[in-house]
């Protein structure tokens, strides 16, 4: 058998196996093992499954991981989601759609101390559906809202994706998490724009239908939310009249959780100051991340007593546990199926078959990227990257493109398929957390997909927007 018959034949074989819903780090170990054994010999094969699992994962780089993990647990545990989402609420009152408006910021401000879309998307969508839809916006704009907001969680730095794609592609941490920060920026600020229209839309329709005016609504549910996170941390909610919104939310204003924004710039300026102004190493600054964030969490458990604080804290570290051993599961798995594509010459064919077509440059890369939407919408961010880093990012280097913009091209990617028909993952996650429909959810993604194709365009077409604060940072 040929190499390329191989490699198709273990590309089917790792895809039945994902169809048969067996966990994506076995499906992908087992289909690298068979394709070594294929390959060579049995001694080769277990040659190499004995070698990698350490080779792999004993590296301090990846220490990287568990420790910001650790900080979006204790931010989670925190309840600093729910405090931002207070904030952005009342800060955005005025805009038309506002609430909608408020969850996408929020979904940003909570994106730079979680790390994961997942996560973020979970979170936000226990709070932020019910309000939106008790307000007036249907559900498919509200939980599409949530979904595609969420994937912010691994753009914006820090983010789990971008630390595990630097050490992939030998590339720097500091200057990838540079490089999210335009593109992330855009992104919520394209979203939020959307929501302007269309919040503004469906409370214009809710006022029609007889109920409170568009203005009216932005300020009873700033009120709302304002008071469901004082009753979360320990205050009273209270029900205004809406003759007295407008005064109630301005002498309430002091009443908000604002150090939900201020423990998001804490750690923001914990994590990426610390690196950026030399003082840390990444590893070091995910360090002080975990630590800060495990501080907020005591502090917003102190009126709980020493018992409650300690459960939280307890529940983080297993949460904690389970993810990161997801994460080096998947990396041994992708590790161990990467060496067989390595061995088999797979980047070469790639190379010589690209040249060989002659097709342009970006032409190539575009279709690479188009490539990495149908992965996106069967498997999660963190198994497609850590399988197509290892055949893209090589072909686009020995093409001549900068590995840092590929790697945000990549990521902006994937995170469209998690939010695509037929299994958007993040768009299950909001129907879970929710209890809406998912065909629901997937009615009101459209609009956000398109908005997502058109950045993707913009950042493909300009690489600067994505190069130009990396070109900034010194190497660490």
């Amino acid at each position: 058998m040929d190499n390329g018959t191989l490699v198709l034949a273990i590309v089917i074989l790792l895809l039945v196996l994902l169809a048969t819903r067996m966990p994506v780090a076995f499906a992908l170990a087992l289909s690298g093992a068979v394709g070594l054994l294929l390959l060579r010999d049995f001694d080769f094969a277990t040659n190499m499954l004995g070698a990698i699992p350490f080779d792999d994962t004993a590296k301090f780089t990846l220490t990287v991981i568990p420790m910001f993990i650790l900080m979006g647990m204790f931010a989670m545990k925190a309840r600093i989601a729910e405090q931002v989402f207070a904030l952005a609420a009342v800060a955005f009152r005025k805009l038309p759609g506002g609430l909608g408006v408020a969850t996408v910021m929020a979904c940003a401000g909570f994106a730079a101390v979680s790390g994961s879309s997942l996560g973020t998307t979970a979170t936000m969508s226990k709070l932020t559906v019910g309000e939106m839809r008790k307000h007036g916006y249907p559900a498919p704009l509200a939980t599409a809202s949530v979904a595609v907001a969420g994937t912010l969680g691994v753009l914006i730095p820090p983010s789990i994706i971008l630390v595990l794609y630097s050490i992939m592609a030998s590339e720097s941490v500091a200057k990838m998490f540079a490089a999210g920060i335009i593109p992330g920026v855009m992104s919520a600020i394209a979203y939020a724009i959307y929501m302007m229209f269309a919040g503004h839309r469906a409370l214009k329709n809710r006022a029609e239908s007889g109920k409170p005016t568009a203005a009216q609504a932005s300020l009873e549910q700033a009120l709302d939310v304002a008071s469901g996170a004082a009753a979360g941390a320990g205050g009273t909610a209270v029900k205004t009249a809406p003759a007295k919104v407008e005064t109630e939310v301005a002498a309430r204003l002091r009443d908000l959780p604002k150090r939900g924004l201020v423990y998001v710039i804490i750690l923001f300026v914990v994590v990426l100051g610390g690196m950026y102004s030399g003082i840390v190493t990444p590893t070091e600054s995910a360090a002080l991340g975990a630590i800060a964030a495990m501080l907020m969490l005591i502090i917003e458990n102190v009126r709980s007593g020493p018992k409650q604080t300690m459960r939280a804290i307890i529940d983080a570290l297993k949460e904690t546990a389970g993810t990161t051993s997801m994460v080096f599961a998947i990396i041994v798995g992708s590790a161990i199926l990467s060496v067989f594509f390595v061995a088999a010459g797979v980047p070469q064919m790639m190379t010589r078959g690209i040249v060989d077509a002659g097709l342009n440059p970006h032409l190539t890369i575009a279709l690479l990227l188009l490539a990495l939407l149908p992965l996106g919408m069967a498997l999660e961010s963190l198994s497609i990257l850590v399988i197509t880093v290892p055949l893209i990012v090589p072909v686009a280097a020995e093409l001549g493109f900068d590995t840092i913009w590929i790697g945000i091209l990549m990521v902006k990617m994937i995170e469209i398929g998690m939010v695509t028909p037929p299994v958007g993952i993040s768009c299950f996650v909001v129907s879970g957390t929710s209890g809406v429909k998912v065909t629901e959810v997937f009615k009101g993604m459209t609009p956000f997909v398109l908005i997502d194709l058109l950045l993707v365009a913009v950042l493909f077409a300009i690489p600067q927007l994505t190069l130009w604060l990396p070109s900034l940072v010194v190497n660490y």
